[in-house]
């Protein structure tokens, strides 16, 4: 077989299959469905994170299909690959979550590593759970081949059979502390069980999985509106058809990750996560995309933007709408448009579909004159960000905070100190924590956990509990999309280099501050010096495996928690 004349879309897989000394190369492609012609065609990677593991990713198979024949009817030739998952609302609350954020660098490598090895010339990458989908972008962005990422969708929400009222998720874990309180029986917490997630798609609020998914749409890394999908129904299968076509028009423009994910594209990536009043997990992990495309991004990059972006969307988990109220209205290009209009977008930005951000919104039409899921500009939810970055004698390094203006601008109280998400919890539960507490959950940062875990279970038995105005909570590790209340995580330096959380005592008077962004420990600077003089840090949890691996590689949470930087 002679050499295919040259192509310069197949800048990677004429390495691999072209020339008489790669039979033995192509031999092995044909048993997998390759025939003569494909020899000929550029090579299209489809990275599906398809797992049984959790209803985010159960649909996804389906969904890489849809892409593999785009990829195919385009004239390249797919081939699907699969990569891992974990379900973060599975393993929330147990030692297991500690998994979560390792699983995000395990994806991306494992990503760079097939694409990297079997020759792609580009790639469309399918993720639909909290930790999968940067770690499909920061991959896309390490290998900056032309490629295209796909949202898997969000879930439906589950109704309530008796109320009739929506739930979902994090119904269910403040159904916990209301069960605790003794305001819901057993029958009623079953009840919340049992219909709240009804069938495939991720978390339903603007949680992390639709805050990313947003946030990658705003960066121009995925098809306009893919991010405002149900995860069932043929939009999102035409979705997924048109990604596949996308990244062959992407091949022959020659336009790569790092053409996109530019200085600007991660200031509109923000400034929609701030208007959608989106997760904290958005300061970690856009971060982490950063990092991986190059792009010089930092804490103060949030506060700079949020300063003049408000919060616009009334949607859950401090709203009243779930996702689904926004895929109605017309999804996300309208609120793009209207950013865009009032000067908060960059619309020179480049994106996937090869034309620019204002381009794209041209014809994006307005939502619909009797909504009130996403609130006009002249009347928002919060004039400015609710993602605080607040610095202070308790977090020289950062932290982030997510202040809604519904639990007010500032609280001081007395903490109450636990050495791990589970004492807490079970303090919460049983009555210990009070009206005036200041929570402070510490060890559970991306090197003391480790694992960096999500606080969920805890904020949401407070919130059950009914204790959302009263007490608030402050940890070195991080927290679900779905939390909310008085809450500061990602402190920086974490407990287990030595930072400052790691010296509070129990009745240690502490301030948050979302006016002035301050984290304080309000002690005599003398007595905290004296303190930190004589901590001494405790052995590792982990000596081998995975978690081991990842403390001893792993920054922190101010640079994204990523483990390859050296």
């Amino acid at each position: 077989m002679s050499a295919a004349p040259s192509d310069p879309r197949r800048k990677y897989s004429a390495i691999v299959v072209d020339g008489p000394d790669r039979a033995p190369n192509r031999s092995m492609l044909r048993a997998v469905g390759f025939q003569d012609a494909d020899f000929h065609k550029p090579v299209v990677g489809v990275a599906s994170t398809w797992s049984m593991v959790t209803p985010c990713n159960m649909h996804i198979d389906a969904l890489a299909r849809e892409s593999a024949a785009g990829v195919d009817a385009a004239g390249g030739k797919a081939i699907i690959f699969g990569t891992i998952t974990v379900s973060d609302g599975i393993s929330m609350g147990t030692p297991g979550m500690r998994y979560s954020m390792v699983s995000r660098e395990v994806i991306a490598d494992s990503i760079e590593t097939v694409a990297g090895a079997e020759g792609f010339d580009a790639g469309v990458a399918i993720g639909g759970c909290d930790k999968n989908m940067p770690a499909c972008v920061m991959a896309l962005a390490r290998l900056n081949r032309p490629s295209v990422f796909v949202y898997g969708g969000t879930i439906l929400p589950g109704i309530h059979p008796e109320s009739k009222k929506e739930c979902d998720i994090v119904s269910v874990f403040e159904a916990v502390g209301r069960h605790a309180a003794h305001q819901l029986d057993d029958a009623g917490l079953k009840a919340v069980e049992a219909c709240s997630i009804p069938g495939p798609g991720s978390c339903g609020g603007m949680y992390t999985a639709n805050t990313m998914a947003c946030a990658i749409e705003a960066l121009g890394l995925s098809l306009p509106n893919s991010s405002a999908q149900l995860a069932v129904g043929h939009e999102k299968k035409d979705d997924c058809r048109r990604a596949g076509a996308a990244a062959l028009h992407l091949l022959k423009a020659g336009i790569r990750p790092k053409d996109i994910l530019t200085k600007k594209a991660f200031e509109n990536a923000i400034t929609v996560s701030i208007a959608l009043g989106g997760s904290t997990n958005a300061v970690l992990h856009l971060l982490a995309v950063a990092h991986s495309a190059g792009v010089k991004l930092g804490l103060d990059d949030f506060t700079r933007i949020g300063k003049r972006v408000p919060v616009l969307a009334d949607l859950r988990p401090s709203g009243k709408y779930g996702m689904s109220h926004l895929v109605r209205i017309g999804g996300l290009p309208p609120l793009m448009k209207m950013l865009l209009e009032a000067g908060l977008l960059h619309g020179d930005c480049l994106t996937v579909t090869g034309k620019t951000l204002a381009e794209n919104l041209k014809s994006a039409g307005a939502y619909p004159t009797d909504q009130d899921v996403i609130r006009p500009l002249s009347n928002p939810i919060k004039p400015d960000s609710h993602l605080r970055i607040l610095y202070g004698n308790l977090s020289p390094g950062g932290a982030v905070a997510k202040i809604s203006g519904k639990e007010g601008l500032k609280f001081s109280g007395k903490a109450i100190v636990f050495e791990s998400e589970e004492t807490a919890l079970h303090a919460i539960l049983n009555g210990k924590v009070k009206a005036g507490h200041v929570i402070v959950i510490r060890n559970e940062g991306p090197k003391g956990g480790p694992g960096m875990r999500e606080m969920l279970a805890p904020t949401s038995a407070v919130m059950g509990k009914g204790l959302g105005q009263t007490v608030a909570l402050i940890t070195d590790g991080r927290f679900s999309g779905g939390s909310h209340g008085f809450v500061v995580g990602h402190i920086t330096p974490e407990a287990a280099t030595g930072g400052p959380i790691a010296i509070i005592k129990n009745g240690d008077p502490i301030t948050i501050d979302a006016v002035k962004n301050a984290l304080s420990l309000d002690l005599p600077a003398k007595e905290i010096k004296a303190r930190l003089k004589s901590w001494k840090p405790k052995p590792p949890k982990e000596m081998r495996g995975a978690l081991a691996k990842y403390a001893r590689l792993v920054t922190d949470a101010s640079q994204g928690a990523v483990t390859d930087k050296f």
